[in-house]
């Protein structure tokens, strides 16, 4: 037996001249003579002086390979007729779109002979192709400045409700650096950019309030303090905020300081602040006091002359802690000088989304006061913090910030909440 690829044993193939060959027989294959057209010039010719006779190269005039046995047989070559004659029809037809799937049904059901397999088959291709929403598409630049756009408001537009009377909102804590002054200058901002009428009444003697207006309070200037202690009218000590329509404030000098003392002798002395207010000939939607960080006659002047008292909320365990004193002292305010005084508003500042500390304070919050805590929540930003150095709020600074577009959601459900009824955007 030679191993050439075939048997030539006659216990294998019943005769010597019936060779065999090892190749597996599949259907439809039928052997065929070797082609003896010639080759196409530069195409598969023989590199060796042998003469082409239709065996292919290392092959002699017989077919035979030249290195063979002289006794070697030649094997007809075998060629799949009907494999070949798929690929040579697909080869003149080609698909017009490899993406394309194919619609028709897995039965055997006929094609139909319209063609809407075709029209199938490019819908389909679209109904694949998912649109991308606008926050995907529009760059993150893009989306800075729409909400720059929207908090600025160039227009002029009142956007926000406007009460049907004057909101006086106390923000007070007792607790100091947890954000008291930042969120009434912030508020206030964004309700007077929305078309409000906003009066800030600084009553901390840093002067942290007027600072971030970038109103005067030097020594000398005409301030709260005049009001409260030698009963002059506050539109005498009231400026305008320059670059913010529709917004005012009063200033505090460091001669805050001591009106604790020197309202200790003067008659009615809790009401001062709240007479000063009440007898102002303008009209205001808003009127915001900043307390000092203490519960003196300072903040007993403010809770006074409020109506509500809003609190902001640092997302710390200390914030908590003292939180309890407030509200007994707001309840005594109540009980026996201002009946009308509630606590409407609580709001989560300096938020980290980070830690479980701030996540914990939230749901205690939330929890203990409901619905009085404000959805939009302040975060730890940086911004923020700058804002004040160039005389500027945080929703001038940098309007397209996180702590921008908080605040300005919370000014936008302070206006929700006091009012009933929103008014026209033309009012």
């Amino acid at each position: 037996m030679h191993d050439d690829g075939r048997y030539d044993d006659p216990r294998v193939t019943g005769s010597p001249g019936d060779p065999v060959s090892r190749e597996t027989e599949y259907p439809n294959w039928r052997p065929s003579e070797v082609s003896q057209s010639p080759p196409e010039p530069g195409r598969n010719a023989p590199t060796s002086g042998v003469p082409w006779s239709g065996a292919g190269e290392g092959a002699d005039a017989s077919g035979r390979p030249i290195n063979a046995s002289p006794d070697a047989r030649v094997i007809p070559i075998r060629r799949n007729t009907s494999a070949s004659a798929r690929f040579e029809a697909a080869a003149a037809n080609p698909p017009t779109s490899a993406m394309v799937p194919d619609p028709r049904p897995a039965s055997d059901t006929p094609a139909p002979a319209d063609g809407s397999y075709a029209t199938a088959a490019t819908e389909a291709a679209y109904v694949l192709r998912e649109t991308p929403t606008r926050e995907e598409d529009d760059p993150p630049l893009a989306m800075e400045a729409m909400r720059a756009v929207q908090i600025l408001n160039p227009s002029g537009e009142v956007t926000m409700p406007r009460p049907d009377r004057t909101r006086v909102m106390c923000v007070a804590n007792q607790k100091g650096g947890v954000g008291k002054t930042t969120t009434t200058v912030n508020l206030a901002v964004a309700l007077a950019l929305h078309g409000n009428r906003v009066l800030v009444v600084d009553l901390d003697p840093q002067g942290n309030a007027s600072t971030g207006l970038n109103v005067p309070h030097h020594t000398g200037v005409p301030d709260v303090y005049d009001c409260l202690i030698n009963s002059v009218p506050l539109e005498d000590v009231t400026q305008a905020v320059e670059g913010i329509p529709n917004l005012w404030c009063v200033p505090a000098t460091i001669d805050l300081a001591g009106a604790e003392i020197e309202l200790v002798s003067v008659v009615a002395r809790e009401s001062r602040l709240d007479r000063a207010i009440t007898a102002y000939p303008g009209h205001f939607d808003y009127v915001f006091i900043d307390c000092p960080p203490s519960l003196g006659l300072l903040t007993v002047n403010a809770l006074v002359a409020a109506q509500e008292v809003l609190i902001p909320i640092q997302c710390e365990y200390y914030a908590l802690e003292g939180l309890n004193q407030l509200i007994n002292n707001i309840n005594l305010v109540r009980q026996h000088l201002n009946p009308q005084l509630e606590v409407s508003t609580i709001l989560l500042t300096m938020y980290d989304r980070r830690t479980r500390l701030a996540d914990a304070v939230e749901q205690d919050v939330r929890n203990h006061f409901g619905d009085k805590v404000l959805e939009a929540v302040i975060p730890r930003n940086v911004r923020v913090s700058e804002a004040p150095s160039y005389g500027q709020s945080v929703m001038t600074y940098d309007p397209g910030s996180r702590g921008a577009t908080s605040y300005f959601e919370a000014a936008q459900e302070i206006a929700e909440r006091g009012v009933k009824e929103p008014v026209s955007r033309n009012a």
